[in-house]
C-alpha cells in the first residue's frame, strides 16, 4: 500500500484485548480495512500469556468482591467467550473444565457465603452450597487437617480455565477467514508516535508510518504512556502491580478461591490447576508494586516514569493508602514474598488457608511466572481506580488500559469500542447476529 493510504482502524496492542476487537470488527460491521499491530514477534504474548495472569474465566459467582450487579455483568462477558469457543475446532486448547469454588473459613467468612448463597443462586444455575463433607469429596486436601468451621460456594460443571494467548491467536485466525475485507497484522510492530493528521491520525512505527481514521490502542500500561503523550488522561498515574505463583504437586481436582478482604484492594490467594504446566498446582497470586510497564522487562523502567509523574495527588493517594495498617502490612509481607531465602516459609501460611497440610518440601517458587496489572491512580479523587480504565475522548481514539475483570471481558470490552468506532466512522453493525452468535 502507499505511504498516505488511510485505514479505517488501527488497533495497536496484539494481546487479548486488541485481538477480540479484531475479531468483531471484521466479522460483525462494514468497516473493510483494519490493521492490527503488535511489537513482539508472537500474538498475546505479555499479560495475555498464561503463564502472566490467573487462566480463569470470571463469571461473578465465586468472586465475593462483586456486587451482584457487578457480577452479572461479568457472566455475561464470560459467556462470550464461552459461546465463541464452543464453536471451534480446538475449543479444547482454549477452554478447561475444571471444579471451582470459594471457601469461607471460621465464623464470619462462614456466615458471608451462606448470605451470598441465598442472593446470587437465583441467577446461577450452578451455584452449590458445599458443607464440609461435601467440599471433601471434591478437594479432599482443602479439608485434611483442619479444624476450623468451612463452607464453600462451587460450580463443579462449567468451563472455568482459559488459556488467553490460544484465545487470541483464534481471533486473529477467524478474522482472516473474513472475505471481500483487507485484514493486516503487522507483527514485530513497535508503535513509537500517534498524531493528529488530516486524514485522522498518523500512526510511526518500527517498520514506517501510517494512517487511520481511528485509533485504539490496547497495550495496558503502555495506553496511558501514548494517552499521556498526546494530553489525555493526565487525571491519572499508574501503579503497576506484579502477580508472582507458587508452585506445588498436584494437590488440587480444580480451582480454590479464598474470601476477599473487602480492606485490600488486590486479588485475595487461590490455587489452580496450571492449563500450561499438567501434574501442577499453582497459588497466588501475590501482590508487589513494581516501577515498570512489562514484567521482567526493566527497559520499559522511563515509561513508567513518564506516566507515574510524581506529584502531590500521586503521593496523597499512597500515602492514603499506607496509613491504613492492613494494607500497609500486606504490602510489606508480599513484598517479602519476592525474598528468596525468606519467600517460601512466608507463603506457606497464606497457602496453608488452602490447604492446611501443605508441607514446606513441596512449595517452589515459579520463576518467570506472573504478569503486571497497570492500577490506575485516580488523582482527582485520591483513589486507586479498580475497575476498567479506558479513555474515550470521542474525536477517533480510544485508550484501554484495564479491562475489568481482566481478559475475561475482552468481547464484553471489545463490543463496546466496536460501538464508538461504528458512530464515529458512520458504519453499521450486524448486532442481531452478534447477540446470536455470542449471547
Amino acid at each position: 500500500m502507499e505511504k498516505s493510504h488511510t485505514h479505517d482502524v488501527i488497533i495497536i496492542g496484539g494481546g487479548i484485548s486488541g485481538t477480540a476487537l479484531l475479531y468483531l470488527l471484521a466479522k460483525y460491521t462494514d468497516i473493510n480495512d483494519i490493521v492490527l499491530m503488535e511489537k513482539y514477534d508472537v500474538i498475546a504474548n505479555v499479560n495475555s500469556h498464561g503463564r502472566n495472569n490467573s487462566q480463569t474465566l470470571h463469571c461473578g459467582d465465586i468472586e465475593t468482591n462483586y456486587t451482584l450487579d457487578k457480577a452479572l455483568q461479568v457472566q455475561a462477558s464470560a459467556n462470550m467467550v464461552v459461546r465463541y469457543a464452543n464453536d471451534l475446532k480446538n475449543k479444547e486448547d482454549i477452554l478447561h473444565k475444571y471444579s471451582k469454588m470459594v471457601i469461607g473459613v471460621g465464623d464470619k467468612e462462614v456466615n458471608q457465603l451462606r448470605e451470598r448463597f441465598t442472593q446470587f443462586s437465583p441467577h446461577y444455575s450452578g451455584m452449590q452450597l458445599l458443607e464440609r463433607e461435601d467440599i471433601e469429596k471434591v478437594e479432599p486436601a482443602v479439608i485434611e487437617g483442619r479444624k476450623e468451621d468451612i463452607v464453600a460456594l462451587a460450580v463443579l460443571d462449567e468451563y472455568t480455565a482459559v488459556n488467553f494467548q490460544a484465545l487470541s491467536q483464534s481471533f486473529v485466525e477467524q478474522a482472516k477467514t473474513i472475505k471481500d475485507k483487507t485484514i493486516s497484522v503487522k507483527m514485530k510492530t513497535k508503535v513509537t508516535k500517534i498524531k493528529k493528521s488530516e486524514k485522522g491520525y498518523k500512526v510511526k512505527t518500527s517498520n514506517g508510518t501510517h494512517y487511520a481514521k481511528f485509533v485504539v490502542v490496547s497495550s495496558g500500561g503502555h495506553s496511558l504512556l501514548f494517552a499521556h503523550r498526546m494530553g489525555y488522561g493526565l487525571e491519572f498515574s499508574c501503579l503497576p502491580m506484579a502477580g508472582s505463583f507458587y508452585y506445588t504437586p498436584d494437590v488440587l481436582n480444580g480451582k480454590v478461591y479464598t474470601v476477599q478482604n473487602d480492606k485490600l484492594p488486590f486479588a485475595a490467594i487461590h490455587g489452580d490447576p496450571d492449563v500450561l504446566v499438567p501434574g501442577k498446582t499453582r497459588f497466588g497470586p501475590t501482590a508487589l508494586a513494581l516501577p515498570v510497564l512489562e514484567r521482567y522487562n526493566w527497559k520499559t523502567l522511563p515509561e513508567f516514569l513518564y506516566i507515574f509523574k510524581l506529584d502531590f495527588n500521586v503521593i496523597k493517594t499512597l500515602w492514603g493508602l499506607l496509613r491504613v495498617s492492613e494494607i500497609r502490612n500486606y504490602l510489606f509481607k508480599n513484598m517479602c514474598f519476592e525474598m528468596p531465602v525468606i519467600r517460601r516459609h512466608l507463603f506457606l501460611s497464606d497457602a496453608r488457608k488452602i490447604v492446611p497440610n501443605m508441607k514446606l518440601k513441596d512449595l517452589t517458587f515459579a520463576k518467570k511466572t506472573g504478569g503486571i496489572r497497570p492500577v490506575m491512580i485516580d488523582k482527582k479523587s485520591h483513589s486507586l481506580h479498580l475497575g476498567e480504565a479506558k479513555l474515550s475522548p470521542g474525536n477517533g481514539l480510544i485508550f484501554n488500559m484495564t479491562p475489568s475483570p481482566g481478559a475475561t471481558s475482552c468481547l464484553g470490552n471489545a463490543e463496546k469500542d466496536l460501538d464508538i468506532i461504528v458512530d464515529f466512522l458512520g458504519a453499521t453493525v450486524d448486532k442481531d447476529r452478534l447477540n446470536k452468535d455470542l449471547k
